[in-house]
């Protein structure tokens, strides 16, 4: 979903037919499915990190912690929308990128060899981190650069095709491992 969140906006601008209306919708899918649903990702982890839902008609309140994802999710995407300064780049973590970053933890939860990286990260303190660090990133003034392609210019984009090699190289030897060291890289706006 999220590697491929750029592709809308480069097709629009290949076609000519970006707009307002578009870049609005763009950010209600977004808010969708990469706010909303790592929200609820993160709080079914919470919860069986946590033992709940316990028995009875109860409702415990931790694990609807996790979605303070999708409040900062929506926060960014709204605050994205009127910031000028994100035509090139980007400032904060990208909602689809911190979606990949939610999304890989149960993966690699499950296909995980390391059984103290699995312990880690059923924690329901260190899911509690992952939340709050994770709603701040998307906020964050850090500059970090964007795979966006406006146009077929080595120079201007070779950094983003490096970037895409390395990648490619540490999923085939990390595989899900991977996904959270790729979006820490994306900080760097020159390797």
């Amino acid at each position: 979903m999220a590697d491929f969140d750029f592709l809308d906006g480069f097709a629009a601008r290949i076609l000519k037919v970006q707009g307002e209306l578009g870049k609005q919708l763009d950010s209600l899918a977004d808010m969708v499915t990469s706010g909303v649903v790592p929200g609820i990702v993160m709080c079914q982890m919470m919860g069986s990190a946590s033992g709940y839902p316990k028995v009875g008609w109860a409702v415990e309140p931790f694990p609807f912690l996790g979605f303070l994802i999708a409040l900062g999710s929506c926060y960014r995407l709204a605050n994205f929308n009127i910031d000028t300064r994100q035509t090139d780049s980007f400032i904060g973590l990208p909602t689809p990128a911190n979606a990949l970053l939610i999304m890989s933890i149960p993966m690699i939860q499950f296909h995980s060899e390391f059984e103290w990286l699995v312990d880690f990260l059923s924690n329901p303190y260190v899911l509690v981190g992952i939340t709050v660090l994770s709603s701040y990133l998307l906020n964050a003034e850090i500059p970090l650069f964007s795979l966006k392609v406006k146009s077929f210019s080595w120079e201007k984009y070779k950094m983003q095709v490096v970037f895409m090699i390395i990648s490619i190289i540490l999923i085939a030897f990390l595989e899900f491992i991977a996904i959270p060291i790729i979006i820490l890289l994306t900080a760097y706006k020159r390797f």
